[in-house]
């Protein structure tokens, strides 16, 4: 063999070796980045899908704040609610079981789903009072020795006389709030303060007159108003209930002097609750007229609603400003179940305060006590002599001698100091499988 034909050889096997080292080398780059590819690429879906789990996270979230709330608020909700954020869903379901109402919600992005449920408990069937007092813009009026046991909130003054005490905070709020003659042993919020005692701390624009045991805070901003606790659509809600319990339309004006077991039932006419009258209530009434309690009458729940409140409503749809009021007088005595929670809502329609006008929507004097509420959303209260109640709320009251509310519904306002818990109790809140 030639030595040309040794150097051929010899230069094609070494050009075998480089193309083969080329295809290994190559082999090996492809294998390495199909790794660097395959772990980028979970990486990524890792990353992609996490954002979707927190993001469906957070609509089941949404769908639980947004149904609870409507819950809370007394807002309309169907059984089955649908959030809808940026292409995605939350579906909402609520469900009664005994006391309890369970609220569950399904958020889902990009097909992966996380789930949160919430349980809470109603007082006095989705109405929750907030302050031992509120008011609207008509304000609180406070004379002799009457008395609050609980926070006074107010979207009008607050203007008291002589030994008049409120054993909590006091919030006369918006840009014309005014707090004028007042005792409190917490802390007082308005934009001006008159004439007052005040244990601990004053927040406000103006103040003169005044004795602070706190600290002052001048140039405060002035609280926000905030609505009352019960909507008209709530109320309309519990005059349908009665209504479906039937109606009442002779004798009128209907006299109770006896022991009556009555509710949900509407009444076509005036309502006298008078003489040694046991009156057990089984769901809420309608009265379209007036209400009168007197002498020694006993108002009472039946036992067999458990931890339930009713409402008693007087509202007279074509007759709001001298009808739809509540009268109660003498030793007028009123009982829940025994719970703690257990309550007789006493309402009124009337709305002559709102209107300018001069009639009371609910007038209790004398020794009334006992396991009661009152609310005129669109009316006055006026409270006289050793009345006690536990709650009351309108659109104006006034408290006058010995009067006095004592408060043990509970609070939300996180600026108030001292309290029982709110009227809502949220049992769990949590995410599900």
């Amino acid at each position: 063999m030639s030595r040309k034909s040794i150097k051929s050889i010899k230069s094609g096997n070494h050009g075998q070796a480089v193309l083969a080292a080329v295809m290994f080398f190559t082999f090996i780059s492809a294998i390495t980045l199909s790794g660097i590819y395959t772990v980028s690429y979970q990486e990524a879906k890792t990353s992609r899908n996490l954002v979707a789990s927190k993001k469906s996270l957070f609509l089941a979230e949404a769908g639980l704040e947004d149904t609870v709330y409507r819950i809370i608020k007394s807002k309309n909700y169907d059984p089955i609610e649908t959030l809808t954020l940026d292409g995605d869903t939350a579906t909402t379901s609520v469900s009664a079981n005994g006391e309890l109402t369970e609220v569950t919600s399904v958020g889902e992005a990009s097909k992966l789903i996380r789930k949160g449920k919430a349980v809470i408990e109603e007082s006095l069937e989705g109405v929750s009072f907030f302050y031992g007092m509120q008011t609207g813009e008509g304000g609180v009026e406070m004379s002799n020795s009457s008395q609050v046991e609980g926070n006074v909130f107010s979207n009008g003054p607050i203007i008291g006389h002589n030994s008049n005490l409120v054993k909590g905070d006091v919030i006369s709020a918006g840009p014309n709030g005014l707090a004028d003659g007042i005792n409190a042993t917490s802390s007082v919020y308005a934009h001006t303060i008159r004439n007052s005692d005040i244990d601990k701390d004053a927040y406000y624009q103006s103040i003169s007159g005044s004795s602070v045991g706190g600290n002052p805070y001048p140039g405060s901003p002035d609280q926000a108003t905030s609505s009352l606790p019960i909507s008209d659509e709530k109320i309309e809600e519990w005059k349908s209930e009665a209504l479906a319990g039937g109606t009442h339309s002779s004798p009128c004006p209907y006299t109770i002097s006896g022991t009556v077991s009555i509710g949900p039932k509407k009444i076509n006419c005036n309502l006298y609750i008078t003489g040694s009258a046991v009156v057990t209530l089984n769901g809420p009434l309608w009265v379209s007229g007036n209400i009168d309690f007197s002498n020694s009458a006993d108002i009472r729940i039946n036992p067999s609603l458990g931890n339930k409140s009713v409402a008693i409503i007087a509202d007279n749809p074509t007759n709001r400003t001298t009808s739809s009021r509540v009268f109660i007088t003498n030793s007028v005595e009123f009982f829940g179940t025994g719970g703690d929670k257990s309550y007789i809502l006493l309402v009124s329609q009337n709305n002559s305060a709102e209107l300018g006008g001069g009639y009371s929507a609910i007038d209790v004097s004398q020794s009334a006590t006992g396991d009661i509420l009152l609310y005129a959303g669109h009316g006055m209260i006026y409270l006289s002599n050793s009345v006690s109640v536990k709650e009351a709320s309108a659109y104006k009251i006034s408290l006058a001698n010995s009067a006095n509310i004592i408060y043990k519904t509970g609070l939300a306002n996180l600026l108030f100091t001292s309290g029982p818990s709110g009227g809502y109790s949220i049992g769990s809140w949590k995410e599900i499988e």
